[in-house]
């Protein structure tokens, strides 16, 4: 039985390798066990190639608003292999020089390949060998939910997995969920040409976000041409005269909807099956997220969790910070290392992009706040004019009494790095003044955070274009 290390970490993408860098650094030998390609998700079937293709979507809007204020547009159609190449190259320099090349270059740390499971609470196998450990992470993320729903086998539908691996773009496409992923590749398929019909179950999209946001991001979505329809309650699946038909109710009528292919996106589902936990002794919730406390530990000591197999939040950012908080506690021992979730900014990207960090207004008014809140329109920002993207709004919410800022949520034109600045914000407790007398570049989208402070205490409307 080996033990030639001092952690053993179980998977190989941001999560794994942010806590197996940090290990490092504390002089740790580290071991990860992959049983698939290197990098996980992000990098090879979600964040990279996914906002790669979302951005190139993003250079066909534009040259659409390019042709309506004059500069023309060729009419040339997509070259989809090219394309596809592209999103391929750079998921792979960046599995390279991200993750295989810093493999090579830092001792102490090695990957076995295979599937790895808990033997008992300290034994772990990988393949035919057994792994005396000590310190364990479990990172090993999580892939598209499916909901069977009836006759979903009767038809070709597609993951966020699947969907970046067609081979030509569909003419017309049901998107079952209301979701990140849903709005994400709904709006990349419709900028590319699909006829993109999104349906949700609730009564709105995004429902964990602001619904001042989600309302914007919605008129946005449908000013593109996408159809959202919310309400909805999926009956059958199934396949009629070589297209997909999705029988629904909505508000309890029924209907259906008529496309070629059809994306589910109900959301992700931890990897969790087969690894034994229930061997290690480690508790999972009802949908078999592992159970962690606020210094990512399970219930069974030695035994860590951090990423998207914990739930909760599923952004790289979050898993990289858990993974070193993770390390932190092991390897720290007593330095009371825990996560700062209202300091974390997110972000979707759809367009205008979704962004938000700190308190929404319910979570600060659990939290005791007595809360001040204001929303402005993107449209009152200059640079929103200058560029033609003036759709979505932001929101931010303060404590009355101190004028701290504790959250801010928006849907506006890059807005997700927009929301770096508001997050330095919310983390160190700056006030309302403080960012509304912050002097920012004008003409600038960044300005648009001065101009929402400073209608806290302002009629915005009647300062100049460069007042303080």
């Amino acid at each position: 039985m080996a033990s030639d290390f001092d952690v053993l970490i179980l998977g190989s993408g941001s999560t794994a390798f942010a806590a197996a860098l940090r290990a490092h650094s504390y002089g740790a030998r580290v071991l990860m066990a992959e049983k698939g390609v290197m990098g996980g998700t992000c990098i090879n079937w979600g964040c990279v190639p996914s906002k790669t293709l979302i951005h190139a979507a993003q250079f066909y809007q534009d040259a659409r608003l390019g042709a309506r204020i004059g500069l023309g547009l060729s009419g040339e159609t997509t070259d989809f292999g090219r394309l596809m190449s592209h999103k391929d190259d750079v998921v792979h320099h960046l599995r390279q020089t991200k993750y295989l090349d810093v493999l090579r270059e830092v001792p102490g740390l090695r990957v076995v390949k295979g599937s790895a499971r808990f033997v008992d609470a300290r034994t772990v196998e990988v393949g035919e060998d057994r792994y005396d450990c000590g310190k364990v992470l479990i990172a090993t993320g999580g892939f598209p939910k499916i909901v069977n729903f009836p006759g979903l086998g009767e038809v070709d539908y597609l993951t966020s997995r699947s969907a970046l691996l067609l081979k030509k773009f569909p003419e017309s496409l049901v998107v079952i969920g209301g979701g990140v992923i849903a709005l994400e590749l709904g709006q990349m398929f419709r900028r590319f040409g699909t006829r993109v019909t999104v349906l949700e179950h609730g009564p709105r999209i995004l429902p964990a976000v602001e619904e001042e946001v989600t309302s914007a991001l919605h008129a946005a979505l449908a000013a593109e041409g996408v159809e959202i329809v919310t309400n909805v309650t999926i009956c059958s699946l199934s396949k009629r005269e070589g297209e997909t038909v999705v029988a629904v109710e909505v508000a309890g009528a029924p209907a259906e909807y008529h496309a070629e292919r059809v994306l589910l996106a109900v959301g992700t589902a931890p990897a969790t099956s087969g690894i034994g936990l229930d061997k290690a002794g480690v508790e999972v919730d009802s949908r078999g997220f592992v159970k962690v406390d606020g210094r990512l530990r399970t219930n069974v000591p030695g035994i860590w969790a951090a990423g998207d197999v914990t739930g909760g939040m599923m952004i790289a950012t979050k898993g990289a910070r858990e993974g070193i908080v993770a390390v932190d506690d092991m390897l720290n021992t007593g330095c009371g290392c825990t996560m700062d979730y209202l300091a974390l900014p997110m972000a979707i990207f759809t367009d205008p992009e979704v962004a938000v960090v700190g308190h929404s207004e319910k979570s600060a008014k659990e939290a005791g706040f007595d809360i001040v809140v204001n929303v402005m329109p993107v449209s009152a920002i200059p640079k929103a004019h200058v560029t033609g993207h003036a759709a979505g709004t932001i929101k931010m919410v303060a404590d009355r009494a101190t004028g701290r800022l504790l959250g801010v949520h928006l849907a506006c034109h890059r807005g997700a790095d927009l929301i770096n600045e508001a997050a330095l914000a919310v983390r160190f407790k700056l006030t309302v003044e403080d960012l509304a007398n912050t002097m920012h570049v004008y003409p600038s989208i960044g300005e648009g955070l001065r101009l929402c402070a400073q209608g806290f205490s302002r009629d915005i409307s009647k300062l100049s274009c460069c007042a303080e």
